[in-house]
C-alpha cells in the first residue's frame, strides 16, 4: 500500500511538473523565439513565392498540439494597417492549406506589451475534421509571427489559460 500510494504521488507529481514545462525557444536563425509547452521539432525553411523565408515547427503534448511559423518578409511594410492587411492574405491562404471550413472572423487591434510596433489579429478555425485550432498572427512589418494551438480532444481543464499563454509567447528579434 505504501509503495503503490508513493507510485502514484511520484506520477501525478511528474505529469505536474511536465504539464507546467513552458520554455522559450529559438525560431531558427530568424531572430524570432516562441515559447512551448513541449519541445517542437527542428524548424523547417523555405521560401513563399515572394521569396520571404519561412520556419515553421510544432510539437505535441498528451493531444495538444502547438506550431508556430515565422516569416522574414523580403520586404519591408512600413504602414502598420498594411503589414495587417498582408498578414490576413497569409492567414486566408494558411486556412485552405489546413482544410479550414468555418471560422469565427479576424478579431484586430491587439498589441504587444513592450514593442509597440507589433500588430496582431486572432481568429478561431474549424477544419474539415471539426478540430477547433485558435491562432493569434503578429507582424511588425519585417516578420509576421503565426501561432496555433489544437487540441484533439475537448478541451481540459487549464487548456484555454496554457493557449492563451502561447499564443502571447511570440517575440520580435531584438525583444
Amino acid at each position: 500500500m505504501k509503495n503503490s500510494l508513493f507510485l502514484i504521488l511520484f506520477l501525478f507529481t511528474v505529469h505536474k511538473v511536465e504539464a507546467q514545462n513552458f520554455r522559450k525557444f529559438d525560431i531558427s536563425n530568424s531572430g524570432c523565439q516562441a515559447y512551448f509547452f513541449c519541445v517542437p521539432d527542428t524548424f523547417d525553411k523555405a521560401y513563399s513565392p515572394d521569396s520571404s523565408v519561412v520556419y515553421t515547427s510544432d510539437c505535441t503534448t498528451g493531444d495538444e498540439t502547438y506550431g508556430v511559423i515565422c516569416v522574414k518578409l523580403k520586404t519591408t511594410i512600413d504602414k502598420p494597417d498594411d503589414a495587417v492587411d498582408v498578414l490576413i492574405e497569409y492567414l486566408d491562404f494558411l486556412k485552405k492549406e489546413v482544410n479550414i471550413v468555418s471560422a469565427a472572423g479576424y478579431g484586430k487591434g491587439h498589441t504587444m506589451r513592450n514593442y509597440d510596433k507589433a500588430r496582431g489579429v486572432i481568429d478561431y478555425w474549424v477544419d474539415k475534421g471539426k478540430t477547433e485550432w485558435k491562432i493569434k498572427g503578429w507582424t511588425d512589418g519585417k516578420y509576421m509571427g503565426i501561432l496555433y494551438s489544437y487540441t484533439s480532444k475537448e478541451s481540459t481543464s487549464g487548456y484555454e489559460s496554457k493557449r492563451d499563454l502561447f499564443l502571447e509567447s511570440f517575440r520580435f528579434p531584438g525583444m
